[in-house]
């Protein structure tokens, strides 16, 4: 940026030139020279006024500058210990003090430059507007303030360069407390000899200590078989740009050919007031890392949790250990309580009634309190198994959320099936009324979980909450079953299961065993799945319309589809059709539900539909989830589920996957 022309020096040049040439030319013709001399005349007369003009509208900005400091003079400013500049309201300097002229400008006339040189990336309104800029110029930090005056303003440059240097030491420097599991390591020693376990436990740990070598950290080993590692802030930065490649090292190790794959959870507390709150935040994140399915890292910092990884299968755990604690631990709280209460989520499908079913069936026929089932019926997935169920005899098994609410005390225990999520249960109110709560699910853990939970009986590895119920049962009373409620249980394993095809394990197909052994006949379930004639044709319709995008199969309802009162099913069992499709990994099918743009979601496995819905505000398992966009329109639903499958698809090449969430 150039200074104004009278201030450069070549200006004086003209009228002198125009002198010269006057004189020169007067021996020749005496009316050139008189011309000749009135045009260098004029032209020093206009400079000398543009200087004197100019002089006194700096002179005017300064006294304004400084009369706006009151009990000063004129020679203030050039007092001040800290360099100060006077600018036009355009930004061209018009005065400056000593400090400015020796730490900024370097002792160098700087009158009539722009300030922009001196204040990088600002300008003078942002800065008049603002309560302090950093500013960084020739290797110092400032922090520039400003007070407008009359056609400009003054600016104070506050040198706070060490404090800052200090300050971003101090951030990169804060202790970061990273808490690791090896997920499988009970896989290993049960089907493998203690040199194989060994060998694989030396390579995890191999990887473990390297990574703490290279980020300067501590590497512990506790007795649990976990381990802790704490490193800085700066370094913790580095590995989230690298999105934790130290995930795919660790499943990349194959102790023999076939052999699983190993995998860690991490769980890192970060921001945290003290060493000892970064560590119990860590253990926080390790418990949310593991109720996610583990192979993955969760960041905690106050109340917010960020995920990476989380691309590996889950592994099930054979052992029923946990069943038979939970089990007990519930029965001691059931005859404790004065009533009892079963609730599943919203919309419940087959998955939360038939656990509700079960869970009601042990209840009452081993303890005399009484329990009933809260649903509201004209929003349930499940109105024909309702219907069905109800006419064998079951009327007064099942009570509205209105009526629940009304015999709720202090010794009301509320055990909610098949949702671990306060904002996803059937009543919100009957839940914050019920001080006694105990959760049974097998969806992936939320980060808006249930945390007031008595007794929090959680598998992320079991293929459904009517799985989870069937074991508990057999530990409160074996005997607590009858025909009608095995067909209700093993229909929920059925639907969450794809008719036994996803998330299927040995104990999963134990308690379908023990179901038919108690007199469920799958005939008769089959029937509950059955469709009229509509949904077929409205299924049908939604995949013949399809259209394939990465891998994706993408489907959408039309106005007169979202009619139907049974779309959100439609929508659920089109997904499912589509994963039929050659070279199909994943499947979205975007629906209407009571004016909200929803979407379900479904794969085979390869692909982790829940990462993709968690990006838009949802959640689920890896196999199936969904979620609710609120009122959108249509179109701007499949541009956000096609961003989110790009982006999981950039993250999928790299191995790993972080999560941010979609704000509805």
């Amino acid at each position: 940026m150039k200074r104004p022309i009278y201030f450069q020096p070549l200006s004086l040049i003209f009228p002198l030139v125009l002198i010269l040439m006057a004189f020169a030319a007067r021996r020749y013709d005496h009316n050139v020279f008189v011309f000749d001399i009135c045009l260098a005349l004029i032209s020093a007369a206009v400079f000398i006024y543009m200087i004197f003009r100019y002089r006194k509208y700096v002179d005017g900005i300064v006294r304004d500058a400084v009369r706006g400091i009151k009990g000063v003079n004129h020679s203030y400013l050039e007092k001040f210990t800290i360099p100060v500049v006077v600018v036009g309201k355009k930004g061209d300097i018009l005065w400056y003090n000593s400090k400015f002229r020796k730490n900024l400008a370097h002792n160098k006339e700087c009158a009539g430059e722009m300030i922009a040189l001196y204040v990088s990336n600002s300008d003078i309104n942002r800065i008049v507007d603002s309560s302090g800029v950093d500013v960084s110029y020739d290797g110092r930090r400032y922090t520039v303030i400003a007070s407008a005056v009359r056609n400009g303003a003054v600016l104070y440059y506050l040198d706070d360069t060490e404090y800052k240097v200090t300050s971003k030491l101090y951030s990169e420097t804060r202790p970061v407390v990273a808490t690791l599991n090896l997920d499988n390591r009970d896989d290993f020693e049960r089907n493998n000899a203690d040199d194989t376990v060994n060998q694989a436990v030396v390579q995890v740990e191999s990887i473990l200590k390297k990574w703490a070598a290279s980020c300067d950290g501590v590497y512990l080993k506790n007795s649990s078989g976990r381990y802790k590692i704490i490193i800085d802030e700066k370094h913790l930065k580095t590995t989230i740009e690298s999105k934790f490649r130290l995930l795919e090292d660790v499943r990349s190790i194959k102790v023999f050919e076939g052999s699983v794959d190993t995998t860690i959870s991490m769980g890192i507390g970060r921001g945290a007031s003290t060493l000892k709150e970064c560590e119990q935040w860590s253990l926080q994140a390790l418990d949310m890392a593991l109720g996610r399915g583990g192979d993955q890292v969760a960041i905690k910092q106050k109340d917010d949790y960020e995920f990476f990884g989380g691309v590996a299968h889950g592994v099930e755990k054979h052992e029923k250990v946990k069943a038979r604690l939970i089990a007990k631990a519930l029965s001691e709280k059931i005859a404790q309580s004065d009533n009892i209460y079963i609730m599943g989520h919203q919309t419940s499908d087959l998955d939360a009634v038939g656990s509700a079913i079960g869970m009601w069936s042990v209840i009452s026929k081993t303890f005399e309190n009484p329990v009933r089932i809260v649903i509201n019926k004209d929003t349930s997935l499940a109105r024909i198994f309702l219907d069905n169920f109800i006419s064998h005899g079951y009327k007064n098994t099942f009570i509205s959320p209105e009526e629940a609410k009304k015999n709720v005390n202090e010794k009301t225990l509320l055990i909610i099936v098949d949702t671990h999520s306060p904002t996803f249960v059937e009543d919100i109110e009957l839940y914050k009324m019920c001080k006694n709560v105990v959760v049974i699910d097998h969806h992936r853990m939320m980060v808006n979980h249930i945390d007031n939970a008595c007794v929090f009986f959680h598998e992320p590895f079991a293929s459904s909450a009517s799985e989870m119920v069937t074991e508990l049962i057999q530990y409160i009373n074996d005997d607590a079953l009858n025909r009608y409620e095995s067909e209700a249980l093993l229909a929920g394993i059925m639907l969450d299961t794809k008719n036994f095809v996803l998330r299927t394990g040995v104990r999963t197909f134990e308690a379908a065993a023990y179901l038919k052994k108690n007199g469920a006949d799958t005939v008769e379930v089959k029937r509950l799945f059955s469709d009229s004639l509509n949904t077929y044709k409205t299924k049908s319709q939604l995949v013949s319309e399809a259209e394939i995008y990465n891998n994706s199969a993408i489907a959408c309802t039309d106005d007169k589809m979202n009619e139907d009162k049974d779309i959100r099913i439609t929508a659920a069992q089109a997904a499912d059709e589509l994963l039929s499709i050659k070279d199909v990994q994943a499947s979205y099918v975007i629906y209407k539900s009571l004016d909200n743009m929803c979407i379900s979601a479904r794969s085979l496995g390869d692909l982790n539909v829940q990462l993709v819905m968690e990006r838009l505000g949802g959640g689920g398992h890896q196999t199936m989830a969904g979620t609710n966009l609120g009122k959108i329109s249509r179109a701007e639903a499949r541009e956000l589920l096609v961003d989110a499958i790009n982006a999981m698809a950039v993250e999928e090449a790299d191995g790993t996957s972080s999560i941010k969430r979609r704000n509805l």
